[in-house]
């Protein structure tokens, strides 16, 4: 699916008011390119988000991932199994919940200032406003990010985000926006209850529940891993970053 090959990764220190973020970028070897700010899910970087940032940054994109747990310690912050597995889930959620739980939305704003001016200022994106992205807890960032960053921020995406936590921010919101929900996330009755939000604030959007899903179904390492739900998402994506950046 990626169409470009010639492809830089590295790995970035991005100065916070709370100290510094690790974070990574990949981005095609030649000329300038629209930047997009890509929020793990809760289990943080770690291979495969590795690849889906080089898919992304593959069509064009200088792609920032950052470790939003840099509090806690570098990443990984948790020691998972290559694959996680259900039965794994408890032991790393015990250790999980008090990171998402501290990491409030003070927090959250404070880093997303860090992690968008960290990216304005590379030589590798060009001058236009950015896009923002982010799977399970890191789409609710997004959401926050975008609605903090009307000026900045064109085009949103989350994907199996309780991005209906976001409450009042998503009133703020000026950004394109994609929401992709997990069938097992949110009842069609919820889904039409966001999408009156969102269509009250007067937002360019498409928010639906992707066919047959549980929540995690973009990440091939889980479980949760849906391939026609990857692609899907793919598809959303990618057509909306092309007409937002």
């Amino acid at each position: 699916m990626t169409t470009e090959t010639n492809l830089f990764t590295t790995p970035l220190r991005i100065p916070t008011l709370d100290g510094v973020a690790d974070a990574f970028a990949t981005f095609p070897g030649h000329g300038r390119h629209p930047g997009v700010l890509m929020y793990p899910d809760g289990f943080g970087i770690r291979p495969v988000l590795r690849d889906m940032a080089r898919e992304l940054a593959g069509h064009g994109y200088y792609v920032l991932v950052p470790n939003f747990f840099y509090r806690t310690g570098p990443a990984p912050v948790l020691d998972l199994p290559e694959h996680i597995g259900e039965e794994a889930r408890p032991a790393i959620f015990a250790e999980l919940m008090p990171m998402i739980e501290a990491h409030t939305t003070e927090r959250v704003l404070c880093d997303a200032d860090a992690f968008l001016r960290f990216l304005r200022t590379r030589p590798e994106v060009g001058a236009g406003p950015v896009a923002v992205t982010g799977y399970c807890i890191g789409g609710l960032l997004a959401t926050r990010t975008a609605a903090a960053h009307p000026g900045q921020v064109a085009a949103l995406a989350a994907f199996h985000a309780p991005v209906q936590a976001a409450g009042p921010d998503l009133h703020r919101l000026t950004a394109r926006v994609h929401f992709g929900h997990a069938e097992t996330d949110l009842t069609p009755e919820a889904l039409g209850e966001l999408n009156r939000t969102l269509d009250a604030a007067g937002i360019d959007h498409t928010s639906e529940i992707y066919p047959g899903t549980v929540h995690g179904f973009t990440m091939s390492d889980t479980d949760a891993f849906d391939p026609a739900a990857l692609r899907l998402h793919w598809d959303r994506l990618l057509a909306l970053l092309a007409e937002s950046t």
